[in-house]
């Protein structure tokens, strides 16, 4: 962030203003926010929980409903099983304590490196609209967990799941205050149709997203 901050406060600087944006300034942002509501939306036809899934199984994301936190090891395994995974990750730190050895994986929660292949997340929130997950970085939610390795684990609470994107920056606006270092959107496996229109996927990130809500 300290790169960042010099950046804006050497523009700021060119503007005439102190190197930090004020307490007014950032109230006359909110203001202004709060002033110039919505556009039109798109109608969201089905409850926002199941909107969320068939948008995502369209985007060839996976899922499963689970009861408790208690259940996810059990969930991953039977997941990672049935592909052949590995059955060694890396995890955010709220699922360090789990019990994965129960379930014979072999998961750690730490900064993830090129030969992961299996990472396993929360998320922010999720987006009935189009089947996305909003993550927001931070030292204990690191992106890289869910970009590097082939498959992308994440576990999302179905309280959790707006039904438009504007809804889900009005959740981050109320509950973070200010943007984390980075915001991403998660719509299914990484593809792309670069090469003679072919759709690929995992040529960006994970080959696969499985998605196991929880209450």
């Amino acid at each position: 962030m300290t790169a960042r901050a010099q950046i804006l406060a050497r523009i700021r600087s060119q503007q005439g203003k102190p190197a930090c944006a004020t307490a007014v300034e950032h109230a006359a942002v909110v203001d202004y926010i709060a002033a110039h509501p919505s556009g039109p939306l798109p109608a969201v036809e089905s409850a926002a929980v199941a909107r969320f899934y068939a948008a995502a199984q369209r985007l060839t994301t996976t899922l499963e409903i689970i009861d408790a936190p208690s259940a996810i090891p059990a969930a991953v395994a039977q997941y990672l099983h049935s592909l052949k995974l590995p059955t060694t990750a890396v995890c955010w730190p709220e699922y360090a304590m789990l019990d994965w050895a129960a379930q014979g994986l072999s998961v750690t929660a730490r900064p993830i490196v090129g030969s992961d292949l299996v990472g396993i997340t929360g998320a922010f929130c999720g987006i009935a609209e189009t089947g996305t997950l909003m993550m927001c970085s931070s030292a204990n939610t690191p992106a890289a967990t869910s970009l590097l390795p082939e498959t992308h684990i994440a576990v999302l609470s179905r309280a959790r799941i707006v039904l438009h994107m504007e809804s889900a920056w009005a959740l981050l606006r109320h509950e973070l205050g200010l943007l984390p270092r980075a915001v991403n959107f998660i719509s299914g496996p990484s593809r792309t149709a670069d090469i003679e229109q072919t759709v690929t996927l995992g040529a960006h990130g994970p080959y696969r997203v499985h998605v196991l809500l929880l209450p």
